[in-house]
């Protein structure tokens, strides 16, 4: 039988407080992220699905991400 207490990074994250991404705008189809921020990490779900699956990345990932976004690199 296992003894493990350990938390995983989504057991954090479920305990934290999510915001509403600024980027996640009212587009008429509802497309919003709720994020939070952890130690070293970031967890990332749907705002429409708050009690579904949820990811979590390095904090310098996001980061280099959110960058990207910023300078058009991920538009259609």
């Amino acid at each position: 039988m296992s003894t493990d207490t350990r938390l995983t990074a989504l057991d954090v994250a479920r305990e934290t407080s999510w915001f509403k991404s600024s980027y996640s705008g009212d587009n008429g189809i509802g497309s919003c992220v709720s994020v939070t921020a952890l130690a070293d990490h970031v967890g990332v779900r749907d705002s429409k699905h708050q009690n579904g699956p949820a990811f979590v990345t390095p904090t310098t990932a996001w980061s280099s991400f959110i960058r990207e976004v910023k300078t058009g690199r991920w538009s259609s």
